[in-house]
């Protein structure tokens, strides 16, 4: 599985590490990814899905009916 957020679809951002000296190397900053079981009162049954920490906080802040849209329209791959 990639490393991708199911509900945002954040994915890993390049960058560079800065050393003292200033030299510049290739690197990667990935997403917080957390594998989550998430009762969806619409479906009424538990779903896990890999979300961001900022996905996770929306999703408590306005409920699952978004994310119950979603697996209704196929656009995530629940387990």
């Amino acid at each position: 599985m990639s490393r991708r957020c199911q509900v945002t679809g954040v994915g890993p951002k390049s960058g560079n590490n800065i050393s003292h000296a200033h030299n510049k190397t290739k690197r990667r900053f990935l997403p917080n990814l957390q594998k989550k079981r998430i009762w969806v009162q619409e479906l009424n049954r538990f779903v896990t899905v890999k979300l961001s920490t900022r996905a996770l906080r929306t999703i408590s802040k306005n409920g699952t009916a978004e994310l119950a849209k979603m697996i209704r329209n196929k656009e995530i791959k629940v387990r």
